[in-house]
């Protein structure tokens, strides 16, 4: 999921230089809604974790 919010990051700046503001814009809205949903699932992941280890 890093991965892919590193690609559209990359062509969010190659847009920016090359004067396609919108097109940079709207790239840029769409990694950093990825990059959110990834903090939420390793959030999640990582409570659940936490929950198994009390168990055991």
């Amino acid at each position: 999921m890093l991965y892919y919010v590193l690609v559209f990051f990359i062509i969010a700046i190659v847009a920016g230089v090359l004067g396609f503001t919108g097109i940079a814009a709207t790239v840029a809205s769409i990694a950093q809604i990825i990059f959110l949903i990834f903090i939420v699932l390793f959030v999640l992941s990582l409570i659940a974790h936490l929950l198994r280890q009390k168990k055991l």
